[in-house]
């Protein structure tokens, strides 16, 4: 059981916040005491959240509005936090999209619009994020990327999510290089099939639900799907003063998929 108070002081500022894992991330978060700016495109999700967070918990929330497609409003976010709370310790950029097309279409096939906005938003917006955040958080900070089991693997009729998630990875390796002198640690997560309201959005514009036991279910040894609470659980470890020997990895979260 991790102390209430854990993250007292420390301002954390998270991308795709609205749902799924960067929600549940806010929530962890917010329990054990952390100062929060939050944003994500999705600003009636943003205001739910706020909501919930200021009756549940003595904590600050500031939200904010915000396409990491654009560098601008992304710099404007992240000096806006600074401003706004003195200092910025950690991040969790979360925000991503998965194709329309997800398994539907090989890379001979592939719809170019699709791919560039898959690629502008996975990879050009956290490459605009990361340009923004390690300029301004302080020394010892930690920065947790989303890369994906796509990013370390191949996946057939998947290319603007493979690639995008592989491009993550050399980001995060990247950054981590360059600021470890400072005591920054940066790391990437890599989860398999979570439930969120992405994944479901996903396969209902396909037309298909995947369960366990099913023929095309994928080979993962718990036999489930993870929660994105479950993810959460290592975004806040990897924020926590637990992790200061623990940069430029890539942790899978998937249930045995990957092994």
């Amino acid at each position: 059981m991790y102390p209430t108070g854990q993250f007292n002081g420390k301002v954390i500022a998270i991308t795709g916040a609205a749902s799924g894992i960067g929600l549940e991330t806010a929530l962890i978060l917010a329990g054990r005491g952390a100062t929060l700016s939050l944003a994500d495109i999705h600003s009636e999700g943003l205001q739910q959240l706020q909501a919930r967070l200021l009756s549940d918990h003595n904590v600050q929330v500031l939200i904010t509005t915000l396409d990491v497609r654009n560098v601008e409003d992304v710099e404007a976010w992240v000096q806006q936090t600074v401003s706004r709370y003195g200092r910025l310790d950690g991040v969790a950029n979360l925000a991503g999209v998965i194709p329309k097309s997800l398994g539907q279409r090989g890379v001979s096939e592939q719809d170019l619009d699709e791919w560039d906005r898959v690629l502008s938003v996975n990879l050009t917006g956290l490459m605009h994020c990361l340009r923004a955040e390690l300029k301004a958080i302080s020394d010892n900070g930690s920065v947790v990327t989303a890369s994906s089991i796509a990013g370390s693997t191949g996946r057939r009729n998947n290319a603007s999510h493979t690639a995008s998630k592989h491009g993550v990875l050399g980001l995060t390796r990247t950054a981590a290089k360059e600021v470890g002198a400072r005591g920054v640690r940066v790391n990437a997560i890599c989860p398999g099939r979570i439930v969120t309201p992405m994944l479901q959005s996903a396969e209902d514009g396909l037309g298909i639900r995947v369960r366990p036991g099913d023929p095309a279910y994928p080979d993962i040894a718990l036999r489930r799907d993870g929660q994105p609470r479950e993810v959460a659980q290592l975004i806040a470890f990897l924020l926590s003063d637990e992790s200061t020997y623990i940069s430029g990895a890539d942790i899978s979260i998937d249930g045995g998929w990957r092994c």
